[in-house]
């Protein structure tokens, strides 16, 4: 029997905006006003430095990637590279991760809508969405990635034109209530580190939360029709993305605004459009958030999916989630994810916010581990397979120094997680979600043992 294989459905102009949207969260939009509060100008550092590791970590993951075609996601080098437990633990933590964002999202889908129809019940949006996306799930993979393209879109065209209208704004000194326009205002209040060292460190958790996403572009290799090309192409232009879309957006942010005129509280983008004049300022940046948490969430179904396949195909998930419709869709790892995520939905108006809080600071923990792990495989693979990447056309640059510099980063990282008080906890509640996965393994593998006495021995009579 031959085995199945996934559809390679996707174009490289959907990779292309699947890659932008990894990297544009709601967090630019909607988080913005807080980092640049956080950190004043130095904001501009952060995101930079970020940039650069993500950069970096998205090289490592796309050489890995084309040094074997037969690597359909990050769960089968880690197999091949640190063995099965590794990937098992991997796999399901990448699941989590992917899980607890669409639950984050459905939310922000069902508070987005209530800006229009407040009387709309907060659960019911979300619901439709879902629903929505699994159906348009189902049906192709080309058509997850025309959904995407079209949501990476829209994102792109409200970043650029708040560039474009800004730019127009600095040029002529257009004055706000805050005086007027000018680059001087980066730096006039205050220096590049108006709140000290402090708050440019403590802003990097919020900065890190940006990116997080930015690996979904390595799981669409194995549905990619053109990988050798389009993943490169994807991944090198990620600096220029960064530049363009965070710095550029947050440099003329903060030249209309001094970064202490800045609400915290209320999103940069619509303060600057109603400094212009566009009396839909609120509601254009609504949908624009809106579009980017459903984008969020169909990416959230399709990672969780292909993930479920790649760990039932090693039999590291129920084999049932291997089974692929007649248009190469993995259709029964698709419900099992909606599914999951339908419960999340459904808890989070059971529950108090709280755990909701818990919820998504461990998933960034877990984000940190999947990357450091990919950092770690990429080590294994030029140290073990040299001549592998003798051949390999898209070498990761500044290795090994990079490796380790990333793995630095991401411990850094971790140590400024410990000293917020909200996302302390999750660092203490992650090492139980990772012994809970040990223990499943653990339990698993006495019992596939278990099964291979037992059949042996009949056998044997």
């Amino acid at each position: 029997m031959q085995e199945q294989q996934l559809a390679r459905g996707l174009k490289n102009r959907h990779v292309q905006l699947i890659a932008i949207g990894g990297a544009i969260g709601t967090g630019l939009f909607l988080g913005a006003g807080k980092s640049i509060h956080l950190a004043g100008p130095s904001i501009l550092f952060a995101y930079l430095i970020t940039g650069i590791i993500c950069f970096l970590i998205m090289r490592a993951l796309g050489e890995l990637l084309l040094s074997n075609l037969n690597y359909h996601s990050f769960v089968d080098f880690v197999q091949d590279y640190m063995g099965n437990m590794a990937a098992f633990i991997t796999g399901w933590t990448y699941w989590f991760c992917w899980i607890s964002i669409a639950m984050a999202d459905l939310t922000a889908v069902g508070l987005y809508t209530q800006y229009w129809l407040p009387d709309v019940p907060q659960w019911m949006p979300g619901l439709i969405a879902l629903v929505i996306l699994l159906v348009m799930n189902l049906a192709t993979v080309k058509l997850f990635g025309e959904m995407e393209f079209w949501f990476a879109l829209i994102k792109v065209i409200a970043i650029l034109a708040l560039i474009v209208i800004g730019i127009f704004m600095i040029i002529k000194g257009f004055s706000t209530d805050a005086g007027a326009s000018s680059f001087s205002n980066i730096w006039g209040n205050g220096g590049m580190f108006p709140n000290g060292i402090n708050g440019f460190i403590l802003s990097f958790q919020m900065v890190v939360f940006a990116f997080v996403g930015i690996e979904l572009v390595g799981l669409t290799a194995g549905e990619t029709e053109n990988p050798e090309k389009v993943i490169p192409k994807a991944i090198n232009n990620i600096p220029i993305r960064i530049l363009i879309f965070y710095i550029g957006a947050l440099i003329v942010i903060m030249s209309i605004y001094p970064w202490n005129a800045i609400n915290p509280m209320e999103s940069p983008f619509v303060q600057v459009f109603v400094a212009v004049g566009i009396a839909a300022a609120a509601g254009i940046v609504n949908f624009v958030v809106l579009t980017s948490a459903a984008s969020a969430c169909n990416s959230a179904i399709f990672s969780t999916s292909r993930m479920l396949f790649s760990l039932a195909k090693d039999k590291n998930a129920p084999v049932p989630l291997t089974k692929l419709t007649t248009r190469q869709v993995p259709s029964n790892a698709l419900f099992f994810s909606t599914i999951v995520i339908l419960i999340a939905v459904v808890l989070n108006y059971v529950m108090p916010e709280g755990v909701f809080t818990l919820i998504t600071s461990i998933s960034t923990v877990c984000f940190i581990f999947i990357w450091g792990i990919t950092v770690i495989c990429h080590l294994k693979y030029r140290k073990t397979r040299p001549e592998l990447a003798k051949v390999n056309k898209f070498k990761m640059p500044l290795y090994p120094f990079a490796n380790y510099l990333i793995l630095a980063f991401l411990a850094f990282v971790l140590v400024i997680l410990a000293l917020a008080a909200d996302t302390r906890v999750a660092l203490f509640v992650t090492p139980v979600w990772f012994i809970l996965l040990i223990v499943v393994y653990m339990i698993r593998k006495t019992k596939v043992k278990g099964t291979l006495v037992d059949t042996a021995s009949v056998e044997n009579h």
